[in-house]
């Protein structure tokens, strides 16, 4: 928790506080600039990551009468890569008409498609890709997020350090596939209570740099950084690696706002990094029509700190 309790935690305060009404009259001025594709609170460094939610197309109304930019959907339930064509395109029916983009895709390798281990399928995943990342271009998606921890999990007694060059491998075939079709492979550190290989940002970008191609980047899910207790150096360290987040509440993966969870660490690290990236909502909502506009009001404001203590 001293991460979130942090001196510059408390300095970011100030800095809000100090700006006085001015600054949030000027923010409620731009505050229907969201429901046209662009977050508010843009400040004088352009630090204004558009903010999205992991959820079926289906709710695209929802999240755009919450102030959402766009949907992250998943690979399996969206771009049905182990499906017929006939049933991809009736995915495609209902993006039509949807008020909002899908621009990343999550869930992207079933459990059975093993990347590392004994049982590693190498050329089976890239087939399975082949198909997701053609689809992923024309619907219009730009990351497919590599999270999968049925997948990527290491077996017991298998050597470490070979699931790695395994995985490193993969991520270089990956990478061509991606960029042939327009799409970035993004890796996504899980917590090790959902995955024991690829715990932390730092772990995750050092396996990026291995892999060396602009189709494979990194993510960064605030929820798992904060149950790893990574601190936000490590978005810093990234830096440009970085292309996608995920955030909720440490305290039951719930939306931000819920337990008022300070998340402006991270967020200015981000900013620091001059990220361009979205963040998504990844977490676990009871009634998204009622918490999500106050989830995204949350992390406005806690992006609106950042942006001014970044002109002190």
């Amino acid at each position: 928790m001293s991460v979130r309790r942090s001196r510059a935690c408390i300095l970011l305060l100030a800095a809000v506080l100090a700006s006085g009404p001015a600054f949030y009259s000027a923010a409620a001025d731009q505050g229907d600039m969201c429901r046209g594709g662009m977050s508010p609170f843009k400040d004088a460094a352009g630090f204004a990551p558009k903010i999205g939610i992991c959820a079926a197309v289906g709710n695209a109304a929802t999240a755009q009468g919450a102030g959402c930019d766009y949907i992250e959907e998943g690979v399996r339930s969206f771009l049905v890569p182990g499906r017929p064509e006939a049933e991809f395109r009736e995915k495609l029916a209902l993006l039509k008409g949807s008020p909002l983009p899908v621009l990343a895709c999550n869930s992207f390798l079933p459990e059975s498609l093993k990347s590392v281990g004994p049982e590693a399928r190498h050329d089976e995943i890239i087939a399975f890709a082949e198909t997701a990342f053609r689809r992923a271009q024309e619907a219009g998606v730009k990351n497919i997020v590599f999270g999968s921890s049925g997948s990527r999990n290491v077996p017991d007694g298998f050597d470490r350090e070979e699931a790695r060059r395994q995985f490193v491998r993969l991520l270089r075939r990956l990478g061509p596939v991606a960029r042939a079709r327009g799409v970035v492979v993004v890796l996504e550190p899980l917590r090790r209570g959902e995955c024991n290989f690829i715990n932390t940002v730092s772990e995750g970008a050092g396996i990026v740099r291995d892999v060396d191609d602009p189709g494979v980047r990194l993510l960064a899910d605030i929820y798992h950084m904060l149950c790893e207790d990574e601190g936000p150096g490590s978005i810093v360290a990234a830096g440009p690696l970085l292309v996608h987040c995920h955030i909720a509440e440490e305290n039951g993966r719930t939306p931000p706002g819920v337990h008022s969870e300070d998340f402006t660490p991270y967020l200015d690290a981000l900013r620091r990094i001059d990220y361009k990236g979205g963040i998504s909502f990844e977490g676990r909502f009871t009634d998204l029509a009622k918490e999500l506009p106050a989830a995204v009001k949350t992390l406005q404001a806690q992006i609106a700190r950042t942006a001014v203590a970044g002109k002190e």
